[in-house]
């Protein structure tokens, strides 16, 4: 999304919020009867720029203006449900979520517990295979001013809290939204970063790869506080650098493919990130392509000494080493003995 026509100081965010959120949480005000003009004031939203068809905000603006709004209001879903949202409540939800091992059940407990503060839409995690779904289906109509608002921070608010449950990046696979393509479509991409978002969906929903359920929640109750106060769980998803399922998934475009010579172009492509994120993720995990290029090596190496005869000369040809001296070499210092030495144990 091409910046505002206005020039904005180097470094400043970038203006890419449709102003339609913005119009529908004034909608929202009106619905309680109350004005809207304190919230748009501290959100340095002027009644010029809100009547704008195309104007855009910052993600900071619209985290400021909802944040407020939902304060002024008491309502966290601003007017999309039969009752009210009262302030506070997603904080519950997530506090509720905090003491899960892991993040699949978290997110279980967070669409369980979102059906105990209304019921007129459902959450639900869904796994399978390898695919993990979060769908949202409204089971009453939703308001027509404020329900893309409103769908949007839900799938937002839900993808935002696992990225912290688990203080990593959760790439995305889809995401769908069950109304037509608005004017300002192309926002979407800022805000669910993915391929293609679809529209005109039978429902919402988020799709991503299943094995980030396993990992475990990394956060207590002393950072929830903290983020709460921070307001950091309405509608800005935070840009996790760190991508902790990143070394299993290098590990496994190398050992599927264990004839092909891997470059990291070739393997950020196939992991849909650049070359550049790919080495500094895996710096920030503590690997490098290289040592995992060795590790998955020498796996399948023990793995041809232990199910083969093959000759260890033969062995070190097959997983990719010049010569047998060099494979000797590094094979005993990743597994501590020479390759006959490591068949000879195994098979007794």
């Amino acid at each position: 999304m091409p910046p505002p026509a206005r020039q904005r100081p180097t470094g400043s965010p970038a203006a890419v919020t449709p102003m339609a959120f913005a119009r529908a949480i004034v909608a929202a005000y009106k619905r309680y009867g109350q004005a809207p003009e304190g919230a748009l004031h501290a959100a340095q939203i002027t009644p010029a720029q809100l009547r704008q068809p195309g104007a855009r905000i910052t993600a900071r603006q619209l985290e400021d203006l909802s944040a407020t709004a939902m304060q002024e209001l008491d309502d966290e879903g601003l007017g999309a449900f039969t009752r009210k949202l009262p302030w506070g409540s997603y904080g519950l939800l997530a506090r509720a979520s905090l003491t899960a091992p892991d993040l699949g059940l978290a997110l279980k407990r967070w669409c369980r517990h979102h059906g105990l503060l209304t019921d007129d839409v459902q959450l639900a995690l869904g796994v399978e295979g390898s695919t993990a779904t979060i769908t949202l289906q409204e089971l009453r109509p939703l308001p027509a001013d404020v329900r893309e608002l409103s769908i949007t921070f839900m799938l937002r608010n839900v993808h935002g809290l696992a990225c912290w449950f688990i203080d990593s990046r959760i790439p995305l696979q889809a995401a769908a939204f069950p109304f037509s393509a608005p004017a300002h479509a192309q926002a979407y991409g800022h805000m669910f970063p993915v391929a293609g978002v679809a529209f005109g969906t039978a429902h919402a929903m988020l799709r991503f790869d299943a094995q980030y359920l396993a990992l475990p929640i990394r956060r207590d109750e002393k950072a929830l506080t903290q983020m709460l106060r921070q307001r950091a769980l309405n509608l800005t998803v935070l840009q996790y650098r760190r991508d902790r399922l990143l070394v299993p998934q290098v590990r496994q475009a190398l050992a599927a493919h264990p004839g092909q010579a891997h470059s990291a172009e070739a393997l950020a492509g196939l992991l849909h990130v650049s070359p550049r994120t790919l080495h500094r993720h895996l710096k920030d995990e503590g690997a490098s392509l290289q040592q995992l290029k060795d590790e998955v090596r020498l796996e399948r190496a023990r793995d041809l000494l232990l199910r083969t005869a093959k000759p260890v000369k033969q062995v070190a040809a097959a997983v990719g080493f010049r010569n047998e001296k060099s494979f000797a070499r590094a094979f005993r210092q990743w597994a501590g003995m020479a390759p006959g030495g490591y068949r000879d144990q195994g098979t007794r």
